[in-house]
């Protein structure tokens, strides 16, 4: 075990005063000759270091630490972050009660030194048993502005932005999957900075704010994936969106190796967008510059790399339930569709589609029980090898779902509340990580429930009627 760990340990068990945690702070800055302050729920260490000179370090020097234990402080957690390089500024998340709310945001001097905290401190051991959560962070400067008026252009959404928010950079609008004359009833707002994105949303959150005589839905966007560039440079996977809805996979397919026969692997359509698998990187380069822009069926494509799914980010929805890296107010409208959340209805009238065949609703499954005789055979099998009829759990049929579409397993984030009489209330939001993209990332049934697994089961079934 490292000599942090160690010193971690001795402490471990105990719990210290508040005169021997002020202590303790006190000789790390004296050590360091950082300062500290207090403000907005968060504890900042240092922004900017002693003798800093010059604009903070740019985007991308921050990641995000989560798991961290509630009552491990500055004192321990520097030294430990201080091996990957000079940090700029540690902010730890803090409750009234004193205790840290088991995330913290480090800020690195450069991006290098940033990387090699994920490197090497990702799964570290701070304490026996303990073990914490480091990926990138980024600062989310886009806005989900929902309930607009779907006959809107996107030159009149980004005129109207400008004039009730500041620092504007540009507006992004999406056509209606069935008729693209219109947009989907929402747009997203990329602002200059984050605080600029902060304001806005500051400015606009209340319900009583109005656009076009429309009250509009405000929250954070979900951050774009961020992927790395030495990963980005061997995709060989175009995306391609705003398709028509009636549009085939086996159109798709010919139109792509119109500039280049036979270099399409293969196509896999979703609702108005597909995915494009190329056998060579240098003819989906290729093809992403001829075809951007393209009308196909009558709708103008846009086309570009997709980026690979990070499987190295399932620890995510473990952070005690309550944040996803990358933002601290992370809660956007998960079907985005129509500009609002859809309701859920009952789950009898569930409706899925499994391998390209429909299925009325979740089958009645027969829950008898039989007596196991001895010397009966048992044989291994996958839970996947069985028919959707074997399942009652939505859950579970979420999960062969996306296993029978060749998906990757389904992510589920979980959120609390408190009702008015005192009680915690739960909700699951659900991402499907291989077919998220900038319209519909989340899934989030509007109905909350008071158990963990009454609260997985709504949001799977939620899920599987809007797939």
């Amino acid at each position: 075990m490292h000599e942090e760990n160690k010193a971690a340990a001795n402490g471990c068990g105990k719990i210290r005063s508040g005169t021997q945690n002020e202590a303790a702070l006190l000789a790390l800055m004296e050590k360091t000759g950082y300062s500290m302050v207090q403000e907005n729920g968060q504890r900042k260490f240092g922004g900017p270091p002693p003798g800093w000179e010059g604009p903070p370090p740019p985007r991308g020097c921050e990641v995000f630490v989560g798991k961290i234990p509630r009552d491990m402080y500055e004192d321990e957690l520097v030294p430990v972050f201080e091996r990957a390089g000079k940090i700029y500024e540690f902010r730890l998340m803090m409750e009234f009660s004193g205790e840290n709310r088991g995330y913290a945001f480090v800020m690195y001097t450069t991006k290098e030194e940033a990387q090699l905290a994920i490197r090497i401190l990702n799964n570290y051991e701070v304490r026996p048993g303990k073990f914490i959560g480091v990926c990138v962070s980024l600062d989310n400067c886009r806005l989900f502005i929902g309930a607009i008026p779907k006959e809107k252009k996107k030159e009149e959404i980004l005129n109207e932005m400008k004039k009730v928010t500041e620092g504007v950079v540009d507006v992004i609008v999406y056509p209606n999957a069935t008729d693209k004359t219109k947009n989907r009833g929402f747009a997203f707002v990329e602002y200059e900075s984050h605080r600029a994105a902060a304001m806005a949303r500051r400015r606009l959150i209340p319900g009583t704010f109005q656009l076009w005589g429309h009250t509009i839905q405000v929250d954070w966007a979900d951050p774009e994936k961020e992927v790395d560039e030495e990963t980005m440079q061997r995709v060989k996977v175009l995306y391609v969106r705003n398709l028509m809805m009636s549009t085939t996979e086996d159109t798709i397919k010919a139109e792509f190796n119109k500039f280049k026969p036979g270099v399409v692997e293969r196509v896999k359509k979703l609702r108005d967008y597909a995915f494009v698998h190329f056998f060579h990187r240098e003819d989906a380069v290729a093809a992403m510059s001829v075809m951007n822009g393209k009308c196909i069926d009558g709708a103008s494509i846009e086309v570009t790399l997709a980026k690979p799914v990070n499987k190295e980010g399932a620890w995510k929805q473990h952070f005690n339930g309550q944040i996803s890296p990358g933002s601290e107010t992370l809660l956007g409208f998960p079907n985005k569709e129509d500009g609002h959340q859809k309701s859920l209805g009952k789950p009898a009238n569930l409706s899925l589609r499994l391998n390209g065949q429909h299925s009325p609703g979740l089958p009645e499954v027969e829950r008898c029980t039989y007596s196991f005789f001895p010397g009966i055979k048992l044989t291994p099998i996958s839970m996947y090898s069985l028919k959707s009829s074997h399942f009652s759990s939505a859950a579970m049929h979420l999960d062969y779902f996306c296993n029978k579409n060749n998906w990757a397993p389904p992510e589920y984030y979980l959120y609390s509340t408190t009702s008015q009489d005192g009680k915690i209330l739960l909700v699951y939001k659900v991402l499907i990580p291989s077919i998220a993209d900038g319209s519909q990332s989340y899934f989030m049934p509007d109905k909350l429930c008071t158990t963990v697994e009454g609260a997985k089961e709504l949001a799977a079934q939620f899920t599987l009627l809007h797939l």
